[in-house]
């Protein structure tokens, strides 16, 4: 067979002599027998995480907030909230991720007889819904006394924010309930038989045990590739500086449910990374911990040793970054992925390629090389679910996009803490730049668009799955241009 084999392996790629970029090398086509519907794109974020699509958003605070992490989330990816503002915004953008979503919501947000319609007009804008089970505590397993619902309140005056909830609820005695130790069959068929929004599961002495919403059932039904954890709660990311202050980051992020921690440095290999990984892991061993960015395999020992869980790689290959320019460090992105995923698979860890993706073709290049996932800033970055608002230029719809190494970005201290800036420096040196992109629609959109191209290249490729890829990557399917 040996003459019939006119590619490359990806060893022999990488060791040409030159640093590649994505942009250098094509995967050659091989044989199809399957349609892109049987094409399975799951793979691992990390060591005990594994999502239905290879597709992660930035931590960067143009491209991902709770909409976007939630949207991402849904869609089959991963979104990982930036931490470039303070500590309660950020943990309140994972509560919002975590609580959109559920079968049995085992810990839904409860209110007493004597709180006020202030308190439900905060419970919405905090969480972005206002079907809140009362309760006579207050509080979750308590007896429960109603449900207040946005119906109960739309036509409430703002100078009504003081009436007690207790007058406008409805009462248990004009609810449909489920006992406890119902199955989630047994309560969605009562809750079409019911026709009400929620359904509240209580025991055998009337304490609120459990909700279920009647939206969550529709996107069940939605969303096939929605990622979730063992609680049925959708899975999110976040980002954490190496500072000591940011310890404090790291606990409000645990208690607000973040499935994994990425630690955002543009270096990654330095004894503040090894410290937070090992305190961390330490600390709450089971939380998944992303250590980066590095670009080596001895960068990726020193994190792999100390406990990460998954590695990000990448160092000046995104578009607004110029850390490679400025600071002549870094290395090409295609030769960054297979150098670090070829040590990184010896001990299991996942790999995440982060920095220079612009389409499909380069997520499948970057999967090619060994990365389980490919991270997207740009991509993201002009869609409605991104932070920001849109504007027009020359006839065209743009949002802004910065790199986190910007000027604009480094104003605030997550900006700063990520390229190792001192509160107390007066000249910064711009890694990353400011700009704008265009309007690219919805995530809901734009990520089933994304998926349907990698399916497509896979069947060229003659390949069924990510395994079956980088198995045929080692065997001369891979060429130069």
């Amino acid at each position: 067979m040996a003459e019939h084999q006119d590619g490359l392996t990806a060893e022999q790629l990488i060791n040409c002599g030159h640093g590649l970029t994505y942009n250098d090398f094509l995967i050659l086509p091989g044989y199809t027998d399957f349609t892109t519907s049987e094409v399975v794109l799951s793979s691992s974020l990390t060591k005990k995480l594994t999502l239905k699509s290879p597709l992660v958003s930035a931590p960067m605070d143009t491209v991902t907030e709770s909409a976007m992490a939630t949207a991402m989330a849904l869609t089959g990816g991963v979104g990982i909230i930036h931490c470039n503002c303070d500590i309660d915004f950020q943990a309140d953008e994972v509560r919002k991720v975590k609580k959109y979503e559920q079968g049995f919501i085992i810990d839904p947000v409860c209110l007493g007889p004597n709180n006020t319609v202030k308190d439900i007009w905060d419970v919405k804008k905090r969480y972005g819904f206002s079907g809140v089970p009362i309760t006579d505590s207050g509080k979750m397993g308590g007896r429960l006394k109603g449900i207040i619902t946005s119906r109960d309140i739309d036509f409430v005056d703002e100078n009504d924010a003081n009436h007690l909830l207790s007058e406008l609820m409805t009462p248990i005695e004009k609810l449909t309930v489920a006992k406890y130790g119902c199955n989630l069959q047994e309560a969605n068929d009562l809750m079409q038989q019911s026709k009400k929004g929620k359904l509240p599961i209580v025991n055998g002495n009337g304490e609120l045990i459990a909700l279920i919403a009647r939206t969550d059932l529709k996107k069940n039904r939605d969303f096939p590739l929605a990622n979730k954890d063992s609680r049925k709660q959708l899975i999110v990311g976040a980002a954490v500086s190496t500072r000591n202050e940011d310890r404090k980051r790291v606990d409000a992020l645990q208690k607000a449910g973040v499935d994994a921690l990425v630690i955002d440095s543009s270096q990654g290999n330095s004894v503040y990374q090894i410290e937070l990984i090992k305190y961390i892991k330490e600390k709450y061993p089971d939380l998944q911990v992303i250590g980066g960015n590095v670009v080596t395999s001895q960068q990726a020992k020193n994190l792999v040793e100390a406990g990460a869980d998954g590695l990000r790689v990448g160092m000046g290959s995104g578009s607004i970054c110029i850390t490679q320019e400025v600071l002549a460090v870094g290395r090409p992105q295609g030769t960054a992925v297979y150098r670090v995923a070829e040590y990184a698979s010896k001990h299991d860890v996942p790999v995440i390629a982060d920095g220079g993706i612009s389409n499909p073709g380069h997520i499948l290049r970057a999967l090619s090389l060994g990365a389980s996932t490919a991270m997207m800033g740009s991509l993201l970055a002009g869609t409605n679910e991104a932070p920001g608002e849109y504007f027009f230029a020359d006839g065209i719809r743009l949002k802004k996009y910065r790199g986190m190494g910007s000027l604009a970005a480094m104003e605030k201290a997550g900006g700063k803490a990520r390229y190792n800036v001192e509160n107390d420096q007066n000249v910064h040196v711009a890694e990353g730049v400011s700009g704008s992109v265009a309007d690219k629609g919805s995530v809901f959109q734009f990520v089933p668009y994304l998926i349907k191209g990698l399916q497509r290249g896979l069947q060229n490729m003659g390949a069924k799955d990510l395994v079956k890829l980088r198995l045929l990557c080692t065997l001369h399917a891979m060429k130069l241009p």
